[in-house]
């Protein structure tokens, strides 16, 4: 399949309380979604942690100031970037949430779509067909809610309850709208 022919990316919102059972739902989903679908997952950690070994080459690469260090195993590749919601990348080569004009979200909020949207981005150029996104939830995403959370808690449109039915929620994930993200010119 080339680039061109291939399905854009689908991104879907997981939403609810703390220990609602987000990550378990992710956990069930993402095994039937990757029987057909490259499939990626996006966590919104409200903390900061420290995701690299202190001392470690990789660490050491990160702290005298590469913006991103990249780390391959022979069973996994990483990057660690140091733009998180804090400081997302400034231009985006595109706009899938419409934060260029005209919202009211304050800038925190904007700050940390941003975030999304530039990661939601660089996975729909690495080849991804869904992205699973837990938190969020104020993402204009087509959202599944989990636990007791509100229609009106969340800033996309619901798509599913965490209760549907994995087979029920996986067709929902694949029949969403791809987003919408500008192509560079050939």
């Amino acid at each position: 399949m080339t680039a061109d022919s291939r399905p854009r990316l689908r991104a879907v919102c997981l939403a609810g309380p703390s220990d609602s059972g987000k990550t378990t739902l992710v956990e069930e989903l993402v095994p039937r979604l990757a029987e057909d679908d490259r499939v990626a997952t996006v966590k919104s950690i409200h903390h900061d942690i420290e995701i690299d070994t202190p001392g470690a080459d990789t660490h050491r690469h990160r702290t005298t100031g590469a913006e991103t260090v990249v780390g391959i195993t022979p069973e996994l590749t990483f990057d660690i970037t140091t733009r998180g919601k804090r400081d997302p990348p400034d231009e985006l080569g595109s706009d899938p949430f419409g934060l260029g004009s005209g919202t009211d979200r304050e800038p925190s909020e904007i700050r940390e779509m941003r975030a999304l949207a530039s990661t939601l981005e660089r996975l729909e150029r690495r080849g991804y067909d869904i992205v699973l996104v837990e938190g969020f939830s104020a993402s204009p995403l087509p959202t599944i809610l989990v636990g007791d959370r509100s229609p009106a808690d969340v800033g996309g449109p619901v798509i599913g309850r965490h209760d549907d039915g994995l087979e029920t929620l996986a067709e929902a994930i694949r029949s969403v709208d791809p987003l919408e993200f500008e192509r560079p010119a050939d």
